[in-house]
């Protein structure tokens, strides 16, 4: 037995845990892996009966900070042909350390498998009764240092205060400040230093997105986003950071997709990783697919990626199936 026998490998809201051999044993507990605010443990036991078990390590100091977790958990067989036993999806269950997630299973597991397991959400219970607040509910926030400067700034956008430039979206316009977006990106900056029709005019058209995507653009570069607007709007919020070079909002789009990658949107933002060269996102995204397997549950849709898909984005995602199956 070796460390890998207790290695969780995790992604996104993905862990997996790879059983190469059991053998004799009748117990054992993985390492512990970290997703959302704690680490976690998986334990298997083999008596009558095999059996997961599923639970946080809840520090003394955080007795209250319990989470309420939704997930798919799954078994899945490698021996003899890939089979998949699938426990009904748990919806917000409150665990302890001492009170986890418990499945017994009714057949026996043989050779190698997979313990697969995906969370859906995960919330802080609150220790007031008031509402629980979900993974990454606060996971974008905006430096506030001078809250009170922002406060202001992000009224000249909201009342219109003296705005001297008009952004045109899709379905409708809003009013901006040339000095507030020249500060904030250079792409705007040399708009408004050159004699461009956008100068001239007093109008900027951004018309590959939409009124609500614009003003969540704006929110950010005014330091007055909402956190549901950012989470509503990212791939749009890429396009426009991208777009007008603005760095940290393209930075902050890229970790807060990595954090809810899943199987309905992980083609998706492969090719929004792959077009806005977003390096990070886009390695969590094949690793999704390729090393932990999911390619399995989307065949269809990962068959029509390939397809109509970018060739060369098509390539690495081939390259890295060649690589990791071939030690299978």
């Amino acid at each position: 037995m070796n460390d890998s026998d207790y290695r969780v490998d995790t992604v996104s809201r993905l862990a997996q845990w790879r059983v190469d051999n059991f053998g004799s044993a009748s117990y054992r507990k993985s390492d512990p892996f970290r997703i959302g605010k704690w680490n976690w443990h998986l334990i298997l036991e083999k008596n009558r009966n095999w059996i997961i078990k599923l639970f946080p390590e809840i520090p003394k100091l955080a007795r209250d900070n319990l989470p309420i977790a939704s997930f798919n958990i799954r078994v899945i067989s490698l021996s003899g042909g890939r089979k998949t036993l699938v426990h009904p999806e748990i919806r917000d269950k409150q665990l302890r350390s001492g009170e986890g997630f418990v499945w017994v299973l009714d057949v026996k597991l043989t050779g190698r498998f997979i313990v697969d397991l995906e969370f859906l959400d995960l919330k802080t219970a609150s220790p007031n009764g008031g509402e629980n607040q979900s993974l990454g509910s606060e996971g974008f926030t905006q430096n506030n240092t001078n809250s009170t400067t922002l406060s202001s700034v992000g009224r000249m956008l909201s009342e219109s205060i003296h705005t001297d430039i008009i952004i045109c979206a899709s379905n409708g316009t809003i009013g901006a400040h040339r000095a507030v977006l020249a500060a904030r990106s250079s792409v705007f900056h040399s708009m408004f230093s050159h004699n461009l029709k956008e100068k001239e005019m007093s109008v900027i058209n951004i018309t590959d997105i939409s009124i609500e995507a614009c003003e969540a653009f704006l929110s950010y570069i005014y330091s007055n986003i909402k956190h549901q607007d950012f989470i509503n709007h990212r791939l749009d919020l890429i396009r426009a950071a991208d777009k007008y070079d603005i760095s940290d909002l393209k930075d902050a789009c890229e970790e807060s997709l990595i954090e809810d990658i899943d199987t309905k949107n992980v083609l998706e933002r492969l090719q929004s990783a792959s077009m806005y060269r977003l390096p990070k996102l886009k390695i969590c995204c094949i690793q999704y697919l390729v090393k932990f397997g999911k390619i399995f549950d989307i065949s269809e849709e990962f068959n029509a990626f390939i397809q109509s898909g970018d060739r060369d984005l098509i390539c690495e995602v081939v390259n890295e199936i060649l690589s990791v199956w071939k030690g299978f």
